[in-house]
Parts: C-alpha cells; structure tokens; sequence
C-alpha cells in the first residue's frame, strides 16, 4: 500500500480531529528518526541535523533531542524561527534552544556549513513540497550530498517529488529514508527505506473526516464555471426534490445549476430559488422522447444528478435507462432512477446514493452491521463499475477498491428530502473531486450539515433546514 502527499496530510489531520494530537505524532516521528540515526551511527558520533521551517524540520528537531544524549549534535535551522510555518514545529525549536542543544539559524546559503560530520539528518523539504528546491534548501540538498556521511532523509529524500520519485533539479542522495504511516509512491522500488508506524489510527483513513476536506483549496484566481456547472435532471411527481438538490449544489460550491423538469411544474420549481436555472420540457414527467435534448444539454455540463422526484412510472425509468446509455460523462443517480443502474450499458461514471433499501432493490445486499456491509457494498461496487454512497447511520462510500465510512449525521434526518441534498452536494464535489473522495466529502458535509441543524434547534429539521449550514459543514472546519 502506498498513500499520496495529499492523502497524508489529510489523514494526519483526520488524526488530529480524533484527539490524536500533531504533536503526539511528531514526538513519534522523532523517535523513529532517532531509532533509524541508532543504527548507522557510533556512540559519540557527530550528527548534523539540516533543518526545513516546515514538520520535516519539526520531525527533525525532536529527533535531535532524542539523540544529543550520545551524540555530538549539531542543528542547522534553514531561515528564520519566526518562520517556522506550523506552531508544533516552532515549539520543537523552542524546545531545542531551552535544551540547550547546539542549534543554528542559515540565513544566507553561503553559511551553511556542516562540518565533517558522521551522518547527516536531511529534514529539508516535506512530501507536500515539489519543483526545484530555493535557496538556502538547494545548497542544503549540496551540502548534504558532497558530505562524507551517512545520509537519513525524514520522510522522503528532500527535493524528490514524494509521489512521483520525480526530480526538478536536486535531490538528497539518501542512505536511508525513514517515511511514516506508509509508503509514499515516489519511494517504491527503494531498498534503503523504513515505514514507522508513529501511532495514526486506522479509524483516521477508514472514517471521512475534515482531513478529507483539504482538497476542497480554491483558486484565488478562478472564472465562474471552474468549479462545476450541475445539472439536475428531476421532477414530474414531486416538485421539492429537484429543487432541494439544484439548491444544495449551489451551496456545496458549483458555480451553476440547472433544473431539468417537466413544463408543468417548471414554475414551481423556479419558484423555491432565484438562483436556479429552470430548463422545462413539455409533459407532466420524464419520458424517451426527452433524451436527445437532454443529452445535447448535458454535454455542456460537467456532472448530471438524475433521479430527484422523477418517480418510477414505467416510461420514466425507460428514459432514464436512455439517458444512461448514451451519456459518457459523470452521473449522481439517485432515487427511482437508481433500479435501472444494474442493468444498463454506459460509459457514463456512475456515483449511486441509494438508503439501504434502495440498494436492495437494486440487487445489493441488506446487512446491518456497518463493517460487514462495508465489505459487501465494495464487492457489489466493484461488480457494477460505480461509486456508491450507502446511506444509514454509517453512511458507506466504495468505489470497490477504496472503501470509506462516515459517521456525520444523526436521527434527525430520516425526514424527506436529506438525500436529495446529498445528491446535491455530491454534484458538486464530483465537479471538481475524483468520484469516490467527492462521495466521501459529500456524506460528511450532508451529515454534518444535519448535525449543526439538530444542535441548534434540536430534532423537527426539514431538509431545507440543511441548505444554509453546508458551507459551513465544508468550509468552517479548517
């Protein structure tokens, strides 16, 4: 198994919401740090520690703790202490200097220099750090690299992209790698590398968390559009469903959302909220006829939810099987439409948000227990091509290979209307996420959007209730 840069930090941040401190964590990684140094070096070696301003450095400046004991210690801090970008790091060089172990700040590339020491501790640069190094890191990287010593790199070697093993410009030339949790993809294939386990629960990968929440960074510089334009395609019997859904993409980021439903109760529709884009077709419901349009209008879309307040009248679900079969983009179904997903052909990516009962009838099994459903959910997953999201009271998300449980939510929401929220913020995150951590992001924000609901003003919610907290379900928690 190996885990990505982005996927580390946000486990370590999932860790940290589960009382499992940054700085328990980094106490660990210096220990291991220390433990690694142990092994290739002699009582009374000299030690020279080359330090970043990030948790790399932070790492490192526990480990030089550990080790000043027997070792001739020598820390060299790469800038300023008051740029240190983490305070956990910070108080790590503050408790460097309290320690009195021998610790310098390299303002100027053209002083650093590390002696002739027996081995060297690379903390330079972190996995969320690519491109060329700057100075003073690059002639850090030198420095390391033209010394007569054993090299132990924190992590992974400084100035080698962690998930491509890629390098700009220079890289430490690392005798050993000491990385945590696990495997960083850039390193497969090494044989000079350790993964210690520095005390990350399982549940901080397993459940979704505001860890998962990282990638959800906007660029400051963005035009209207980038972050997804989501269509809607719902209503005949029910007019709230499609509407509730268009609304919680809104809130969940999309930039637009359109409502296709029938003529009949487009005014209705358009009548819950100005900011949606009401495109009717003639008739009370959905029926084949309607395909084509609706096809040539979604190719202009980056995601499709259909299924909110369709109904299951029999013509209904034929154009939803139309739809499917000639769509190719990426497709939230839910509700009535989900019936058909098991026995249609299409190159469409799929992401299902059947309850439990849904599922069953979509051929899936019925299990109560979460982690026994878990299991079978990820086969029945993998057996129809699609990402699920099982919703219950552990909601389950799998995509067959990667499976995810989220525990957000509460009995509150059995009222109507909380999936087609869901849905809703599922297009969203779809527009902008991989399909499986954009179904995990959605399950937490809908489930702790409710939660907010219910601590404010106690059980009685209705799902539009839920519409004005989730931007603060995804974006409040950082």
């Amino acid at each position: 198994m190996t885990i990505t840069a982005a996927r580390m930090a946000a486990v370590d941040r999932n860790a940290a919401a589960l009382d499992v401190s940054t700085k328990q964590l980094m106490e660990s990684s210096g220990h291991a740090l220390a433990r690694a140094v142990r092994d290739v070096a002699a009582p009374g070696d000299s030690v020279a520690v080359v330090a970043g301003r990030g948790n790399n450095g932070g790492d490192a400046f526990v480990a030089a703790r550990f080790l000043d004991a027997d070792f001739d210690v020598s820390v060299s801090l790469l800038g300023r202490p008051e740029t240190i970008t983490t305070d956990i790091a910070r108080e790590n060089w503050d408790a460097l200097r309290a320690a009195e172990v021998d610790a310098e700040r390299v303002l100027d590339s053209t002083a650093l220099d590390l002696g002739d020491p027996d081995v060297v501790l690379d903390g330079v640069l972190g996995t969320g750090v690519t491109g060329a190094p700057r100075e003073p890191e690059r002639s850090a990287i030198v420095a390391a690299n033209e010394a007569d010593a054993a090299v132990v790199s924190v992590d992974v070697p400084s100035g080698m992209d962690a998930d491509t093993g890629d390098v700009a410009d220079v890289a430490v030339d690392a005798d050993r790698v000491v990385t945590f949790h696990d495997l960083k993809p850039g390193l497969v294939g090494r044989d000079d590398v350790t993964v210690a386990d520095i005390g990350i629960p399982d549940a901080a990968e397993t459940f979704v968390g505001p860890g998962d929440l990282l990638s959800l960074e906007r660029d400051p510089t963005a035009h209207k559009g980038d972050f997804g334009r989501v269509m809607v395609i719902g209503g005949g019997p029910y007019t709230g469903a499609p509407a509730l859904c268009a609304q919680a993409a809104l809130r969940a980021g999309a930039d637009l959302a359109y409502v296709a439903c029938p003529a009949a109760i487009a005014g209705e529709v358009q009548g819950y909220a100005a900011d949606l884009i009401v495109e009717s077709y003639e008739g009370e419901r959905l029926r084949p006829r309607h395909v084509d349009d609706l096809l040539a209008a979604a190719a202009d879309r980056d995601v499709v939810v259909i299924g909110p307040g369709l109904g299951g009248a029999t013509d209904t679900l034929d154009a939803v099987r139309d739809f499917l079969a000639g769509y190719d983009g990426t497709a939230v179904v839910d509700a009535d439409a989900l019936q058909v997903v098991p026995e249609v052909e299409t190159d469409a990516t799929l992401v299902c948000t059947p309850h439990q009962g849904e599922l069953v009838k979509m051929g899936g099994p019925r299990v109560d227990d979460w982690e026994e459903r878990a299991a079978l959910v990820a086969e029945f997953a993998a057996d129809l091509d699609v990402t699920l999201v099982v919703k219950g009271a552990y909601d389950v998300v799998s995509d067959g290979e990667t499976t995810r449980a989220n525990r957000t939510g509460n009995p509150g929401m059995t009222v109507g209307g909380t999936g087609d929220v869901l849905a809703g913020i599922t297009g969203a995150m779809a527009s902008t996420q991989e399909p499986a951590q954009a179904a995990a992001i959605a399950a937490y924000a809908n489930g702790a959007a409710g939660d907010a609901v219910v601590d404010e003003q106690g059980y009685g919610l209705l799902a539009s209730d839920l519409l004005g907290a989730i931007p603060t379900a995804l974006w409040g928690e950082r």
